[in-house]
């Protein structure tokens, strides 16, 4: 049994390679992107009712990532309608729940023990979301808070909450502004667990072809050149010049074909 369980683990890693390897996968990827983000197909998604503003491969990739590390707090700056606050939880929910089945039981009936937490940061919170949030089953699995991610006073919040726990994963996904990210990075990176993952989403803004990224700065205040990804390349320059403490996981990004990500998965190898 082990063993074709070993077999599949190399069929895949051997599929990821050829992937990786490929000259034109990238490229064929990041043109589809494009092609399906002329409809805004990132909108059309929702997760346990909320709708969740993600690439769904980049969700898959977030479960992926939650399970193998398996953290007691996720913190994501930028919740927008909840969607991706209430899948975070939903993951979370899960892992407490495989500890309970795992663990003690009376009368033989599960002991569900809530030990995990997600908080989501955001500058506004509109009141229709906010009443959403507030009725969903899930609601005692988060807590929000309202505020820029960059002011003292929430980083100050988010490092309290974050000393409860032992394991922190971060999401980054609010202002996609080089300065912005940059300020994110340096506040939420240092609460990242050994063993746990950082990740900065659109980060791919950065691969954007010349069409696309001149209809993004039509509408955003970011485009190739200040984005995410400019972001993280000078924080890691400067905070980890040796890669020693974040290794890019180039490998999940790779399987998942289409992402908003670009180098951005990063698994924190110590502190």
């Amino acid at each position: 049994m082990l063993e074709k369980r070993n077999e599949h683990k190399e069929f895949v890693k051997k599929n990821i390679l050829r992937m990786q390897n490929d000259e034109t996968f990238y490229a064929k990827n990041q043109e589809y992107l494009e092609y399906l983000l002329k409809f805004y197909y990132q909108y059309n998604f929702t997760w346990l009712g909320r709708p969740i503003i993600q690439i769904p491969q980049d969700i898959y990739a977030v479960q992926e990532m939650v399970w193998a590390t398996k953290p007691d707090l996720i913190i994501e700056t930028g919740i927008a309608h909840g969607g991706s606050m209430v899948c975070a939880a939903s993951f979370l929910a899960q892992l407490d729940l495989m500890d309970s089945l795992t663990g003690p039981k009376i009368d033989g009936q599960i002991i569900l023990k809530k030990k995990r937490h997600v908080l989501g940061i955001d500058i506004e919170i509109r009141d229709h979301n906010r009443i959403a949030l507030d009725e969903h089953p899930l609601k005692s699995y988060w807590s929000t808070i309202e505020g820029s991610s960059v002011d003292p006073d929430i980083i100050a919040k988010a490092s309290d909450t974050a000393s409860e726990y032992g394991r922190v994963m971060v999401l980054l996904d609010s202002n996609h502004t080089h300065s912005h990210v940059l300020s994110e990075l340096y506040a939420y990176g240092p609460l990242v667990s050994r063993g746990c993952y950082l990740v900065v989403w659109d980060s791919g803004l950065e691969d954007a072809s010349d069409a696309a990224d001149q209809t993004i700065r039509s509408e955003r205040p970011w485009g190739k050149g200040n984005n995410p990804k400019t972001a993280l390349i000078e924080y890691l320059d400067l905070v980890d010049p040796d890669r020693e403490i974040y290794q890019i996981d180039r490998s999940l990004r790779t399987k998942i074909g289409i992402s908003a990500t670009s180098d951005s998965f990063l698994l924190k190898l110590k502190d």
